[in-house]
């Protein structure tokens, strides 16, 4: 695990600071700080104009091989680029699916064919992705997938049936990667297909679901022999989730670099308004002030030992199995800490249509956290089972 950093990475950090200084200023003011974890409904059009703004600079796909429009950035400058970033208010990425899951996924396990049609498009800021995982009876238990895939011979196509949820800004983008069963007969995690669907077709519809926060960045998405092209499933028919896993180190990979200096935002935002309320000279609340920051602090080191170790296939280390686990707890408890900060008056509102500030928002949101991306139990059971070895736990 490396924690220093040479002269040429100082170099290359000054070079991040000046171009964000001059760059996220002007008509992209306002979205400093904003769009992260319950704000992503915030400022849509800014931000996509902001991956295209990103994609000038070329600061989009930092550690894509050059090869395919990258910069092919160590993972030293990676960790400076999202620390920078962050420092200077960079909103939550609209682009954060293609550029961080679909991009390096094709990168790994994609055909020629797929890398030059879709890769440029993640770069240019144009195409945004969702994630076409869970689904009403496959959450944390993924392999319980049902949404179907059936290969039409006669015109050389996939036909897609089956319903997906809570999927992040499926109204917002323009393709979606969609786990489905190619083998009607197969169960668990043998039979599946990893395929790229265009969102603008007749055979996909998304419902918004309306959250705790009044927002909606999430949907159910319905497909209805949604087309895909034969050459659009990556990897074999059967090879599913070999390919669904690869994505998923990804998720735990380079990502989380961005997703800590969110948090590290919001964290400050919480001792700015402890200092200004007052807050702050409660020896409890300083107290879990602390033990959030030194949490934080523990986070990011652990992501280095995580990136240090990892691989262009996605797979992960033990480190990376508690990653999900760690910083969902300590999201939650950072929601709670923020409006115990912001004292008993935060709880009380007008009325619907809620006005939330920030703070309250990220309360609400991080209700959730513990849920999505597989339960707070289904992760112990992946750290129990595939890092540490222990027996599976008995089912049904």
């Amino acid at each position: 695990m490396k924690l220093s950093f040479s002269a040429a990475d100082e170099a290359f950090r000054n070079e991040v600071a000046d171009w964000l200084a001059a760059n996220l200023c002007g008509e992209f003011e306002q979205i400093r700080y904003r769009g992260g974890p319950g704000d992503e409904h915030s400022y849509v059009q800014e931000r996509k104009a902001w991956e295209r703004k990103l994609h000038e600079g070329g600061w989009t796909g930092l550690g894509w091989p050059c090869a395919y429009g990258g910069r092919g950035a160590t993972i030293e400058q990676q960790v400076i680029f999202n620390e920078e970033y962050a420092r200077a208010g960079g909103p939550g990425r609209m682009g954060h699916i293609g550029e961080t899951l679909t991009g390096p996924t094709l990168i790994a396990f994609g055909t020629e064919q797929q890398k030059q049609r879709f890769l440029p498009g993640i770069l240019r800021g144009e195409d945004l992705w969702c994630q076409g995982y869970s689904e009403p009876s496959a959450g944390s238990d993924l392999a319980n997938v049902k949404t179907r895939a059936r290969y039409d011979e006669a015109r050389g196509r996939w036909l897609i049936t089956g319903q997906k949820v809570w999927t992040s800004l499926a109204h917002e983008s323009q393709y979606c990667f969609v786990i489905a069963r190619t083998d009607p007969a197969s169960v668990g995690q043998k039979g599946l297909g990893f395929f790229l669907l265009a969102m603008d077709q007749p055979g996909i519809e998304v419902r918004p679901i309306e959250q705790l926060t009044g927002t909606s960045e999430f949907n159910e998405v319905f497909f209805d022999d949604a087309v895909c092209g034969a050459d659009d499933i990556v990897g074999a028919p059967g090879e599913g989730w070999k390919v669904a896993m690869g994505l998923l180190g990804f998720e735990r990979g380079v990502s989380t670099l961005g997703q800590q200096m969110l948090f590290q935002n919001e964290f400050d935002e919480v001792v700015r308004i402890a200092r200004e309320n007052g807050a702050a000279a409660d020896p409890a609340l300083r107290q879990r002030i602390a033990d959030a920051h030194v949490g934080l602090r523990i986070m990011r080191f652990n992501s280095m030992r995580m990136l240090s170790g990892g691989g262009d296939d996605g797979s992960l280390s033990r480190e990376a199995m508690i990653y999900k686990l760690y910083w969902a707890t300590w999201h939650r408890n950072l929601g709670k800490l923020a409006m115990d900060v912001l004292g008993p008056e935060s709880e009380i509102l007008d009325g619907a249509p809620y006005q939330l500030n920030r703070l309250q928002s990220l309360f609400l949101f991080t209700r959730s956290d513990t849920i999505y991306g597989g339960t707070n139990q289904i992760q112990r059971n992946i750290i129990a089972e595939r890092a540490l070895g222990m027996p599976r736990e008995p089912r049904g």
